[in-house]
């Protein structure tokens, strides 16, 4: 099975993939797998217990957020499982927002920051403009 809007594949873990997690967690969800290719071949984890145990550690205290692990086996090979559940609140890494985009994962900026976090409290511009006009 290859890469889609929910399925993530990295070979190793680097810190830096907790940007997807985040791209998960601000759109539909998804499983980030950690230990297999592009094409979903397995590589086995060399540190797979040292990750299983300090992954989800960083993911709550750098996002707030809980995911779902789960340390699997095929053919004596390790891999990491890691579920997002869609958050219907904004999620950030660092003060930073990420989006899943097809099989992208994208840094949400300016306007498009704006939009997204208006979408997650339920409101659009006309709302905001409505507002402050109320509080004039």
């Amino acid at each position: 099975m290859s890469e889609t809007h929910t399925i993530e594949y990295k070979q190793s873990w680097h810190d830096d993939y907790l940007k997807w997690i985040c791209g998960f967690a601000n759109a539909l969800g998804g499983v980030l797998y950690v230990g297999k290719k592009d094409d979903g071949e397995i590589i086995h984890l060399e540190n797979y217990s040292y990750l299983i145990e300090s992954i989800p550690t960083k993911i709550r205290d750098l996002m707030g957020i809980i995911c779902n692990f789960n340390l699997l086996e095929k053919e004596d090979k390790h891999f990491i499982e890691i579920n997002v559940l869609p958050y219907s609140v904004p999620v950030s890494l660092r003060g930073r927002y990420y989006i899943r985009s097809g099989t992208t994962n994208l840094e949400l900026t300016g306007v498009e920051l704006n939009e997204f976090l208006l979408k997650k409290a339920g409101k659009n511009w006309d709302d905001v403009v409505e507002e402050m006009e109320e509080l004039k």
